[in-house]
């Protein structure tokens, strides 16, 4: 607690209505500042000159002047309260809203046509169309990003395709799954899932 969070609860302490953990933050602060011990002090001897005299001896408006010349009392907002509590919950809530942001802002930027596989001999390419040509096969998953699949041959394991198109011909024969992934959602927990097998691989 610093000496502009102590100073409005120590009119409350003097009321008597401080509890609970305020009261506890308060009290362990006024041990190691001197400064709002002196308030404190001050405080205490207004309210004691004020107390001491007859009603007929307080001037008229003294009790405005006073209110007047405290310092307003700031309340804090209970998220910001909850935050200061919970700094880990922060802080992990934040983290996760930046890389969500980063991954959509990624999914929208990246247009590139990426094409991914362990057998591509097979595969070939014509500006943003990937064909798998008919009698040709290709050896394991086929991944192909940003474009336009057209698939007449085989496939010996599944074909994911990541905002883009499928065409399968009469002809073409796929072992595995045929996986369209087009929303960002999916394509996020798609990124997880590689990037969890990929740290299970490493080690």
């Amino acid at each position: 607690m610093d000496c502009n969070e102590a100073l409005p609860l120590l009119h409350e302490y003097l009321d008597g209505g401080l509890q609970g953990r305020d009261s506890a933050a308060l009290k362990q602060h006024l041990l190691v500042c001197a400064e709002c011990r002196r308030r404190l002090q001050q405080f205490e001897k207004m309210e004691a000159l004020i107390s001491a005299k007859t009603p007929s001896e307080v001037p008229e408006g003294l009790t405005e002047r006073i209110m007047q010349s405290l310092p307003p009392v700031k309340r804090q907002n209970p998220f910001y309260r909850w935050v200061r509590r919970h700094p880990a919950v922060s802080v992990a809530a934040v983290f996760f809203l930046v890389m969500f942001s980063s991954f959509v802002a990624s999914w929208n930027d990246n247009q590139e046509l990426l094409v991914k596989g362990s057998d591509l001999e097979s595969v070939v390419i014509k500006g943003n169309t990937v064909y798998i040509p008919a009698g040709a096969t290709v050896s394991g998953d086929l991944t192909v990003e940003n474009g336009v699949t057209q698939v007449d041959g085989d496939i010996k394991g599944s074909l994911i395709v990541i905002d883009g198109k499928v065409n399968l011909a009469s002809t073409a024969h796929i072992s595995g799954q045929v996986k369209k992934i087009d929303e960002a959602f999916s394509w996020l927990w798609y990124k997880m899932n590689a990037w969890i097998v990929q740290l299970s691989d490493s080690k």
